[in-house]
């Protein structure tokens, strides 16, 4: 016997039947689906199934009500306290709260608190603090004369003197009574409200910042010292509303379009250059005087190229 004799049995293995392949095939035609009835037809599906896809009621997130407060608590069981008692890791010498449980090895973690759960019986005395407690927990616990305090204030286990339903809630009438015997707290005087303070009028020296000095003047006086407010000021508003948009307040020497713009533009109807070679070399030399400049302002741009052409008094 050899590897290459090695074989399955007969029936262990067989091809994979392949539908719609034509008539001869074995599945052709209507590849199985039959002639007529509901699942013959396409865009049907029978028990949520889409042909292996991911089904619509997965894929669709679900709704509904998940407490945003809801707690986790750790089961302690009698039997796993008992067995805890045997093996020497818990005493009734100290009260046993969820930390101590955990130090002590019976349970793992502590989670939002510990509920004692189950019946049965404990060999000796503990005295436990849980977040709650089952009353044949309390009751196994008790016959050993141990205790059972339970922490939470929202435990359905009442109180001496409480009343309770079916439900394990106290009634309304018990609080109605706890709330009238309890001795009402004095009010504390209310504190007086600080007298308002008027404020100052704000100056209104702000809306005209700086006697109406142009926001383009110092970047333009980084190019020309001697570059006048009201210069740069007619620039500005010859410019118009185009300086609020982003793209157009800032002139992009990278791109051949926006250079062939203000070409045809400025420097043929404002500076009055026919020649469009003369006037892009013109354009570009500004570019390379304001090669610095990381964002190239259209103020300061055009007021240099007015300078070079010495037309600035046409502002």
């Amino acid at each position: 016997m050899r590897l290459n004799e090695l074989s399955d049995n007969d029936g262990a293995t067989h091809r994979k039947k392949r539908i719609g392949r034509g008539i001869g095939s074995g599945k052709g035609k209507t590849g199985g689906r039959g002639v007529k009835g509901q699942k013959s037809r396409s865009g049907v599906t029978v028990g949520g199934f889409e042909g292996g896809q991911m089904p619509i009621y997965m894929r669709l997130p679900k709704r509904g009500f998940n407490a945003p407060n809801s707690k986790t608590y750790q089961e302690l069981s009698i039997a796993n306290i008992n067995r805890a008692i045997e093996s020497g890791k818990i005493d009734g010498k100290t009260d046993l709260d969820a930390a101590a449980l955990v130090e002590a090895g019976v349970i793992r973690r502590a989670k939002d608190g510990v509920r004692l759960i189950g019946t049965g019986k404990v060999s000796k005395a503990v005295k436990l603090h849980v977040s709650g407690a089952t009353k044949g927990a309390i009751a196994a616990v008790e016959a050993a004369k141990g205790s059972v305090t339970v922490l939470d204030e929202d435990t359905v286990y009442r109180k001496k003197g409480e009343k309770q339903d079916r439900s394990g809630k106290v009634s309304k009438a018990d609080k109605k009574a706890a709330k009238a015997d309890a001795a009402p707290a004095e009010k504390a005087p209310k504190a007086e409200k600080p007298k308002a303070v008027k404020k100052a009028p704000a100056k209104k020296a702000a809306a005209k910042k700086d006697d109406g000095v142009s926001a383009y003047l110092e970047p333009t006086q980084q190019f020309d010292a001697d570059a006048d407010n009201a210069v740069v000021t007619k620039i500005e508003k010859y410019l118009g509303a185009s300086l609020k948009n982003k793209d157009a307040k800032y002139v992009s020497c990278s791109d051949e379009t926006e250079l062939d713009t203000i070409v045809k533009g400025f420097m043929k109807k404002k500076m009055g250059i026919d020649d469009k070679d003369t006037a892009m070399e013109k354009v570009k030399a500004v570019c390379a005087e304001m090669k610095p400049m990381r964002m190239k302002n259209r103020v300061t741009f055009y007021y240099l190229l007015a300078k070079n052409e010495g037309k600035l008094g046409e502002f």
